[in-house]
């Protein structure tokens, strides 16, 4: 019975570090951060080539 125990605390545990995990980054807006800045910077190494648009 003492190992069911450790395994149910176990899991217990982990899934309180995910539910912690997932709502530090939904209160601090984490993940539209990081987004945010991934598009700045794709943006910085896309928009430095020249194009020569011709119709």
């Amino acid at each position: 019975m003492g190992k069911a125990i450790k395994i149910i605390l176990k899991i217990a545990a982990i899934l309180s570090a995910v539910i912690g995990v997932l709502f530090v980054v939904y209160f601090w807006n984490l993940d539209q951060k990081v987004l945010g800045w991934s598009y700045v910077q794709v943006n910085k190494i896309f928009d430095r080539k020249q194009t020569d648009v011709k119709f």
